[in-house]
């Protein structure tokens, strides 16, 4: 369903980072950042980046930390 890179931002937006926050702990752009966050939401056809974090969990590609 989604790369290996998108899956990564989106367990970190699931820990609430921003995403200057995520760009800089993966070493790409804000804009890299964003564009994964777009092509995760086109991919599962939601409008938000709140849609698509319950969709990756409901289908258990990111996982809540203990």
């Amino acid at each position: 369903m989604c790369t290996p890179r998108e899956n990564e931002v989106f367990q970190y937006l699931l820990k609430n980072y921003s995403t200057k926050e995520i760009a800089y702990k993966m070493n790409i752009s804000d804009k890299t950042v964003r564009n994964h966050i777009s092509n995760v939401i086109l991919k599962l056809n939601v409008s938000s980046r709140t849609q698509a974090v319950l969709e990756l969990l409901r289908h258990r590609q990111i996982e809540l930390d203990e």
